[in-house]
């Protein structure tokens, strides 16, 4: 049973030299980047809706820095980086939803839309300019104010997760 045991170990220590040791492009996170990317910028993501959440601007923008330095080996640059992100929110919007019998809303929905241009200067192909929306509905008896901040979190967590998905993610 031990030489059983000793052929094992060897076959999973050559797998993993294998994986590790592959073209570099890939990490355990799901990025695909490009062993030429060094280095990204994400300029300020100014607020361009009409309605104004004062913290949103800086909480989008070092959310999305927080994300490329915890889960890639990428130094963040001010400027001119080998990935570059630009965006502006442009909406900022509570809606009714799921209106009940009596005409009024059970539900209302706080939905945040970024407008995102991302340049790969190393991979033309990959770089995109799109807007992501995303929402998160609450019970219509709560004032936003009273969970405002809760839901925003999850919100812009959502919205991270797209523009990060859609610049490194090729799945």
């Amino acid at each position: 049973m031990a030489c059983f045991d000793k052929v094992r170990f060897i076959v999973v220590c050559c797998t993993l030299i294998v994986l590790c040791s592959s073209c570099g492009i890939y990490s355990f996170t799901g990025a695909s980047i490009e062993p030429e990317v060094k280095t990204v910028s994400i300029e300020y993501f100014k607020n361009q809706a009409s309605i104004v959440n004062p913290t949103l601007s800086q909480t989008i923008t070092e959310a999305l820095k927080d994300r490329f330095l915890t889960q890639t080996s990428l130094m963040l640059t001010d400027e001119d980086g080998d990935m570059q992100f630009y965006g502006s929110i442009t909406s900022y919007s509570t809606t009714p939803q799921a209106i009940t019998d009596n005409q009024t809303a059970a539900l209302n929905r706080l939905s945040i839309t970024v407008k995102v241009k991302f340049v790969n200067t190393v991979n033309e192909k990959s770089s995109y300019e799109t807007s992501f929306t995303r929402y998160v509905d609450y019970d219509s008896s709560l004032n936003l104010s009273d969970v405002e901040e809760s839901i925003v979190t999850e919100i812009v967590e959502d919205l991270i997760d797209d523009m990060y998905n859609k610049a490194v993610v090729n799945w």
